[in-house]
């Protein structure tokens, strides 16, 4: 969020600098927008992930980290541009509704996994997104793509190490 110019981005739109601000008040307003979307859109690939992976509950949770990678590859935009501590001053409610829609869809995927506490959930939830941004950041860094692995060898890559930690955070 640092690196994001509004005369940049108006630049690459083909418009005047002061085109966006006819919209949007401030550059932090037009990137609680940009947020909120992010959020909606993840929740919406999360979703359809966590349903694709079946009905055990572990493969549906180890799924969002796979889902993860691929969003992130796709639209450069994760927990990192949805839960930005510089937009959290603006109390934008869409990106604050945002935000509470995808915190509760992996809440119930957590709990449904077997991690009913809810410090359990999001010390699981933590894991999971250390695991998946992890490969995220490798991967746009051309760390593990040297060795010539495609975006989706990456997430397959990522749900299989959360798989692995989830199976490995249960008891038996």
């Amino acid at each position: 969020m640092a690196g994001f110019s509004v005369a940049e981005l108006a630049r690459r739109l083909g418009v005047s600098t002061a085109a966006p601000y006819r919209h949007f008040p401030t550059r932090d307003a037009l990137l609680a927008v940009v947020a909120a979307q992010a959020a909606d859109e993840l929740t919406r690939t999360m979703e359809s992930a966590a349903h694709a992976a079946g009905t055990d509950p572990l493969d549906r949770l180890a799924a969002i980290a796979g889902a993860y990678v691929r969003h992130v590859r796709d639209r450069g935009a994760g927990l990192d541009v949805i839960f930005a501590r510089e937009l959290r001053p603006l109390r934008d409610a869409d990106l604050a509704r945002a935000g509470r829609d995808l915190m509760t869809l992996l809440l119930d995927l957590a709990r449904e996994a077997g991690h009913a506490d809810p410090s359990d959930a999001l010390l699981v939830l933590e894991q999971l997104f250390v695991l998946a941004h992890g490969y995220v950041t490798l991967d746009a860094e051309d760390f593990l793509t040297g060795a010539r692995h495609t975006g989706e060898d990456i997430a397959t890559r990522a749900t299989r190490a959360a798989t692995a930690l989830l199976r490995g955070s249960v008891a038996p």
